[in-house]
């Protein structure tokens, strides 16, 4: 495990050591542990957009089943 001093304004250190507390934890253990939820999401985010873009396009319908650019600008109440 790494130590690290961190520095915070009286505020926020305040809100945490409340917020550790409450969870019935130190303040590093609760820093720990929010910053590796945290992690996890982005990890799980950047994943999940990998699988996608990794995926062959593909169409969502016909392209005669859209109307046709006359039909959606020949209208009386665009004029």
């Amino acid at each position: 495990m790494k130590h690290m001093t961190v520095s915070l304004e009286e505020e926020i250190a305040k809100w945490v050591r409340t917020r550790a507390a409450e969870q019935h934890q130190s303040v590093s253990r609760y820093l720990g542990d929010m910053l590796r939820r945290q992690m996890a999401e982005e990890t799980a985010y950047e994943e999940a957009m990998t699988r996608y873009l990794s995926r062959k396009p593909s169409r969502i319908s016909d392209a005669d089943s859209y109307p046709k650019r006359d039909e959606l600008y020949d209208r009386p109440g665009l004029r």
